[in-house]
């Protein structure tokens, strides 16, 4: 047929948006088409110097006719049915590529997955949006698919093809938003963004929002990279994580920065690799007694210095420590190895990083258009649109993406009093009320809760934490009476009203007192976690060893009863790192850990006495098993502000199971003191932090304690003990008929 002929088939109007870069739907006119006249080839291939059109398995070529300058190329061919068919380019430098068509491909995701979507309940939907490696008959390459419902034309650009947003324009599929794209031949590791033009024309890069793996910062392009290869080894742990009821179990949890662990000392800057840490930390966690880690935010981000708190790259294990196989080894070597990964997430804003979430198809399509909504101007980040269906089905979806891709075992969400509350951070006039009138977040509530109900029905045992520093009711409550449906909330009350009450000279704790004991009126109102985390320790907040009061050895004294007494309170620990061994300096990022201070003795002692302590809370039940019932807990003596004395009872489930505890809060020490106890029976002294091996003075009780009773109405009893200075003494109860040795007092 002629080339007048092949010309009057052309469709030119659709042809200049091609040219031109504005077609949504280039399947519609690009690859092979059935017209009268036989099968019609296109291609839009700028820069190629010429093109043949092969069939696969014969010898057949067809030179395709260069039809608009720019690159647009056509072949007309004389046959009923559409046969598969490879493109040989030589391109305008020389050399000569072979290529499957792009544009001879059907969708992947369908009319379902894309309402699911719409939605905001395809929980799943990492499966299909981001980059996929696939095989799709017989041929393998990438499937591309994202979410960018305003913009006039998305393009993926990348390595394999000179960035040239003209070559590998996406299709809009109806109804949705999605832009999809399978690209042959392009595999693991190929490094790619999403180029979109925007209404008005302004184009520009993004990279992909559920990438899975990234390019090194300051390098921001997004990786393919394919997720189901990697083989894991921790079923046993998967099947026993199952039955575990946590709220009745030890758990006792080192909050970790994994690039300031440890750092490379040859390398300045660097990192090292998950797989190292694996092995570093865990005989270190394992060593020192901890049950969990939870490690600051890993998804990627732009800026060191923002601990992984602004997030880019939500459903990407940043690169700085290695590949997602990596990350997926640190978490299975951790399992079977007993412990258990809680993660950090970061769902409550964003930043504006121009190659993020930000603006994303030229208009405010993850964020409020309105900065009353959408900004947060004390951090300078964006607030999530909640209420927008797929922007709430990509947090959802990202929490499960963690839990099912790389197994955690918890998800703590960051900043939820910023989720809950419009006017968080914000001065009056800097925020719009919800539709009652009121300042909460409604929206961001249905998020959460919809949230931990899909946690709560895959029965698998994985915990969600809030970090919550206000008094939102029923934080931890269940869904069905209303509450957020969280497994457990950080008690920032009880940090702030603690480390407080610790700073203060011991003289003068008696005028703070309630600041000691006022965590136990709300105690049983949330299932809370005791916290000293990385917020503590930096800003010139100064290290826990540093916060406390006296001189050198007072400061280690009163930093052993401060975590014995937090041992010892009811609800489960956190610890950041570096404090169990009394770090001097602030935590600093780029630093690592002081680990040389451990060839100190006081802080070497401190080490072995946080390692005592956190076995002495995982070997006694009564120190965990009834956490968050009343009954775990029985206040002895909580009003002796003079003294700065308190003492309590701990409970198992067994009555045999009780401790009796007894914390000085001041550096004068109590010979033959006689303490009331509120059951008889003989008190075998089990832990004391002033024993000379923690660097005390040896005050301690090293004889069996039989009570004696006190004349007093209330029928109450007593011992005779040593009250250690600046301490706390554990003694465990046992009946009258028990077998330990007994000295009377």
């Amino acid at each position: 047929m002629s080339e007048d002929v092949l010309y009057q088939l052309m469709n030119w109007p659709e042809i200049e948006t091609i040219v031109y870069s504005e077609h949504d739907n280039p399947h519609q006119l690009l690859g092979a088409h059935k017209v009268e006249a036989g099968i019609l080839v296109t291609a839009f291939l700028p820069n190629a110097k010429e093109v043949i059109l092969k069939f696969k398995g014969t010898n057949r070529e067809y030179p395709m006719i260069l039809e608009e300058e720019n690159g647009f190329y056509a072949v007309l061919l004389h046959m009923k049915k559409i046969q598969a068919y490879t493109l040989k380019i030589t391109w305008n430098n020389g050399t000569i590529e072979e290529i499957k068509d792009p544009y001879s491909y059907e969708p992947l995701i369908k009319a379902e997955d894309t309402m699911r979507f719409r939605q905001g309940i395809h929980y799943n939907i990492y499966e299909l949006l981001g980059a996929h490696i696939q095989t799709i008959k017989g041929v393998t390459g990438t499937y591309f698919a994202v979410w960018a419902p305003n913009a006039v034309r998305v393009s993926v650009v990348g390595d394999f093809n000179a960035w040239d947003g003209r070559r590998h324009p996406m299709r809009r599929l109806p109804d949705c938003g999605i832009f999809e794209l399978f690209l042959p031949g392009v595999l693991q590791g190929s490094i790619y963004k999403y180029e979109i033009k925007a209404k008005g024309g302004l184009t520009f890069l993004k990279s992909d929002p559920y990438a899975n793996y990234t390019e090194i910062r300051p390098a921001n392009a997004s990786i393919v990279f394919d997720l189901d290869q990697y083989q894991w080894n921790d079923i046993d742990w998967m099947k026993e994580r199952k039955q575990k009821k946590t709220r009745e179990l030890p758990m006792s949890i080192y909050e970790v920065h994994l690039g300031s662990f440890k750092k490379p000392q040859e390398k300045n800057g660097s990192f090292f690799n998950y797989r190292d840490l694996a092995g570093m930390l865990c005989e270190y966690v394992k060593e020192m007694g901890y049950t969990h880690i939870e490690i600051m935010p890993i998804m990627e981000h732009p800026l060191d210095e923002s601990w992984g708190y602004q997030v880019t790259g939500y459903y990407a294990a940043t690169s700085r420590y290695g590949t997602p196989e990596d990350f997926m080894y640190f978490v299975d070597y951790m399992h079977q190895q007993g412990i258990g990964v809680i993660l950090d997430w970061v769902p409550a804003h964003f930043p504006r990083d121009n190659h993020g979430l930000s603006n994303f198809d030229g208009t405010c399509l993850y964020e409020h258009k309105d900065p009353k909504q959408g900004f947060h101007p004390h951090w300078g980040t964006l607030i999530y649109n909640y209420g927008r269906a797929e922007v709430s089905n990509f947090l959802i979806a990202n929490a499960l993406f963690w839990i099912e891709k790389y197994h955690i075992d918890g998800i703590r969400i960051d900043a939820v009093a910023s989720m809950l509350y419009l006017d968080y951070g914000k001065l009056d006039g800097e925020w719009i009320a919800n539709k009652y009138g009121g300042n909460e977040n409604l929206e961001a509530v249905e998020v959460i809760k919809h949230l931990n109900s899909i946690v709560k029905k895959r029965k698998d045992g994985v915990i969600m934490i809030a970090e919550d520093s206000t008094t939102w009711p029923l934080v931890t409550g269940s869904l069905k009476e209303g509450g957020l449906g969280f497994d457990y909330k950080w008690n920032m009350g009880w940090m702030n009203d603690f480390t407080y009450y610790m700073k203060q000279d011991p003289l003068f704790r008696k005028g703070c007192h309630e600041a000691l004991t006022f965590s136990m009126e709300y105690a049983y109102r949330e299932n809370f976690i005791l916290v000293l985390s990385h917020d503590e320790v930096v800003h010139e907040k100064k290290s826990m060893i540093l916060k406390m009061p006296g001189e050198m050895q007072d400061k280690f004294a009163n930093l052993r009863v401060a975590y014995g007494f937090m041992t010892a309170h009811p609800g489960k620990k956190l610890l950041f790192m570096g404090q169990e061994f009394a770090q001097f300096s602030e935590w600093n990022e780029e630093k690592s850990l002081d680990f040389s201070l451990l060839n100190e003795t006081l802080n070497s002692q401190m080490k072995e006495y946080v390692k005592d302590l956190n076995h002495l809370y995982r070997n006694h039940k009564a120190l965990y098993q009834m956490d968050y019932s009343e009954k775990g807990f029985e206040w002895v003596s909580r009003f002796d502000a003079d003294h700065s004395i308190i003492s309590f009872m701990r409970i198992g489930k067994r009555k045999e199971e009780q401790l009796f505890v007894i914390c000085n809060f001041t550096p004068v020490v109590y010979e033959s003191y006689k303490v009331a106890v509120p059951r008889p029976g003989k008190y075998k002294e089990i832990f004391n932090s002033d024993a000379i091996k923690y660097g005390g003075f040896g005050h301690v009780n090293p004889r069996v304690k039989t009570t004696k009773k006190m004349p007093t109405s209330e029928g109450k009893y007593s011992i005779t003990m040593t009250i250690p200075p600046l301490g706390i003494a554990i003694f465990m109860l046992h009946s009258e008929n028990s077998n330990v040795r007994s000295i009377d007092n």
